[in-house]
């Protein structure tokens, strides 16, 4: 029997905050932060408009989330992207328009991270004139903050037409308290998938699966786990073409590409984690997938290819701006 404690708002910012950490970059240390319009960029995918629209960002103390690396590793890393630690960090959710369903990969952070930091999706969608009731389903990558806080706002429902699509291992880890003494995995986690959950368990409206599963013609969703028990990519296919949406199998581009073998605090299982980083890289440049990443610099679309002296490289996307149809 599934059991919930009953936790104030203000607890879960609190708690949250403790495990992503949003600092503000010193005046030595410039990262031209600016509020920017909320929004969206799209790209075509076969048949298929895909979107990816900004949650926001926010600030991470890298020196103290990065695990099997050093401060002067990753202070060199960065410096090499012109940045500098703290490192602003992107919240991506993405829309995939198919006729009849408007789904959405994540939902960012909702009022979890507090005023200021991340909790723009809805603001996002808006532009393109979304409302929270015409998303037919929601595909959580995993039971995170910053991935299924946006579900529920002041506790209740936000997506009030959607099923929710998640890996099963992570229901059967975060809503069973005996895990958290297992393995020692901080109780914010739990206490955060509960709670964005529940609600829509309640209605019915969560659909767990496992292994690779078929969410509708041509979208499948596969569990990896690592990053969480559950963690799951979702693959869209059409007409020849495709894009994998590949959750946090990657949070810090500047680091975790020339070091893939670099993990970070939130990773449930750090040695699963850093294989199947891995692996999908290696499947990603093997195939020149596109991909779509929550934490990478705003769109989050892209490529992954082999750096010259190992490792690997993101390209993102090539942007476009013009009416392609009408071209003669």
């Amino acid at each position: 029997m599934l059991t919930v404690k009953k936790l104030a708002l203000s607890t879960l910012i609190s708690s949250s905050m403790l495990f992503y950490p949003t600092l503000q970059a010193s005046a030595e240390t410039p990262q031209h932060v600016v509020k920017q319009s909320a929004g969206g960029y799209s790209v075509q995918v076969g048949d298929v408009v895909v979107t990816s629209f900004t949650d926001g960002t926010v600030a991470q103390d890298l020196h103290k989330l990065l695990r099997r690396t050093t401060e002067q590793k990753t202070d060199a890393l960065l410096a090499k992207n012109f940045q500098t630690n703290p490192a602003e960090v992107s919240i991506n959710a993405f829309l995939i328009a198919m006729p009849g369903h408007k789904i959405l990969v994540d939902t960012g952070s909702g009022q979890l991270f507090g005023p200021g930091n991340g909790g723009r999706l809805i603001e996002s969608l808006a532009t393109r004139g979304i409302k929270p009731g015409d998303i037919t389903e929601v595909l959580l990558t995993h039971a995170h903050s910053d991935h299924a806080g946006g579900l529920v706002k002041d506790g209740k429902v936000v997506f009030s037409n959607a099923r929710v699509y998640v890996g099963k291992p992570d229901v059967d880890f975060f809503f069973n308290e005996d895990n958290q003494k297992k393995t020692g995995y901080d109780q914010n986690y739990f206490d955060v998938a509960q709670k964005t959950l529940k609600p829509y368990l309640d209605a019915g409206k969560v659909v767990p699966f496992s292994g690779t599963s078929e969410i509708l013609p041509g979208l499948t969703g596969t569990v990896h786990p690592g990053h969480t028990p559950g963690s799951a990519f979702y693959t869209l296919e059409s007409k020849g073409e495709k894009i994998t949406f590949i959750g946090d199998v990657i949070h810090v581009a500047a680091v975790q590409f020339p070091q893939p073998e670099v993990t970070i605090a939130y990773d449930q299982d750090q040695d699963g984690a850093a294989r199947v980083r891995e692996h999908a890289f290696a499947e990603f440049v093997k195939n020149r997938d596109l991909v779509a990443a929550p934490h990478l610099p705003f769109p989050g679309i892209g490529y992954v290819t082999k750096g010259e002296k190992g490792g690997y490289v993101w390209v993102p996307v090539t942007y476009t701006n013009r009416d392609a149809s009408s071209a003669k």
